[in-house]
């Protein structure tokens, strides 16, 4: 009997929510440790915890496969480490093709140096931050649409505002002050 005939005759001997209740028990065993596994691949703990719960939403949806494996905290750590893995080789990848295609001057709107230092600066900010900063001062939006656009509370938004609006004023500065010592 190969092993995917005995988890097989697992998942039928035990039912779907059985199984789904034993993922539950791995998920709170395991989560902390695979997501310190990813952080250490990715760098980056939302990354982490997105390759992590993208790696038991497969568990869940294939749940004879992780139960009947040796380790299941083995089977998702690899899952999780291999989807951080994927993530990055797209990303690198995109980078790169990015960077070959310079968007046209005239598709920036007033593109004079002040401007390109404020979009390359927001470009330094983390995701979250760039996000909202983009989509309040750049596109214009008000918190409560920019809440519901990235399905997020208003205190969460106000705080990235916050915090972008300190980052961006201390990159920013870094960039005057670099440019007046070399002058």
């Amino acid at each position: 009997m190969t092993i995917h005939a005995v988890g097989e005759a697992m998942v039928g001997r035990v039912s779907r929510a059985g199984a789904v209740a034993q993922l539950e028990e791995i998920y709170r065993a395991t989560h902390e440790r695979l997501v310190l596994a990813a952080y250490t691949l990715t760098g980056d703990l939302g990354e982490a915890q997105d390759c992590v719960q993208e790696a038991f939403v497969r568990a869940v949806s294939r749940p004879a496969k992780v139960l009947s494996a040796s380790s299941p905290e083995a089977w998702l750590r690899t899952v999780s480490l291999n989807i951080a893995r994927s993530r990055f080789r797209r990303r690198h990848r995109m980078d790169i093709l990015l960077r070959r295609i310079p968007p046209p001057p005239q598709q920036i709107p007033d593109a004079g140096p002040e401007w390109l230092a404020v979009l390359a600066a927001v470009r330094r900010l983390p995701a979250a931050q760039a996000e909202a900063i983009a989509l309040h001062y750049l596109a214009d939006l008000p918190i409560d649409e920019i809440a519901r656009t990235l399905n997020a509370p208003v205190g969460t938004i106000k705080a990235r505002l916050s915090r972008g609006r300190a980052t961006l004023a201390a990159i920013l500065t870094d960039v005057e002050l670099d440019e007046e010592q070399s002058s």
